[in-house]
């Protein structure tokens, strides 16, 4: 076997570790979750879950990393897109998501906003967390910067208006998680369109 065949078998093991824990953490949540669990879920042996990661943690902090990358390496964005279009393609991304084979984006997101939920009281996934969320929020606000530079933005706080439609698209989807309410991504992109993005194009 090639040093390139050892190295695509192992990314494949590793990606069917994590779709497994996927699996595993919708049906148990995070508080119950084993590593037991994740092994039922998968047709490898529970052993080269062993293998990869050292414990649970491990696994979990990987995991995080691993639903964070399928999210930023999602959003398509063609070179010649003007500052609106993108803008609308960033936040239906984040609002909506992209398609999956298994499991919907609302199946991911709720495992997202658990181990999110549980951050406060880990230094380490906080900080990944932090991460993506400066990463998110300084993307919003580069469009924005970009969109006053050519003129087709009126002069605002870019970074304050980053923040206000990254903060908008976090509580959307977290009360449709959290209370259940299917319609609050489709509210708040309709709320961001009106009072914030119609609002920035010059007159």
């Amino acid at each position: 076997m090639s040093e390139a065949d050892g190295i695509v078998g192992a990314n494949d093991t590793r990606e069917e570790i994590m779709e497994a824990t996927f699996r595993a953490l919708s049906e148990h949540g995070y508080k119950d979750l084993r590593v037991r669990d994740i092994g039922e879920e998968m047709e490898l042996s529970r052993q080269v879950i062993h293998y990869h990661f050292d414990g649970k943690y491990d696994l979990l902090s990987s995991f995080l990393k691993y639903v964070i990358d399928q999210y930023e390496g999602s959003v398509e964005v063609a070179e010649d897109m003007d500052p609106r279009s993108e803008l609308d393609a960033r936040i239906d991304q984040c609002l909506f998501g992209p398609e999956f084979e298994e499991f919907t984006h609302w199946d991911r997101m709720k495992v997202y906003h658990e181990l999110y939920a549980h951050a406060q009281n880990d230094a380490e996934h906080r900080e990944l967390f932090e991460e993506h969320y400066g990463r998110l929020r300084g993307s919003i606000v580069a469009v924005i910067e970009d969109g006053i530079e050519q003129g087709v933005f009126r002069e605002v706080d870019a970074e304050r208006m980053g923040q206000l439609i990254t903060d908008v698209i976090h509580a959307a989807r977290e009360r449709r998680i959290s209370l259940g309410h299917d319609d609050a991504p489709a509210e708040a992109r309709a709320a961001i369109d009106e009072f914030v993005l119609d609002s920035l194009e010059q007159d």
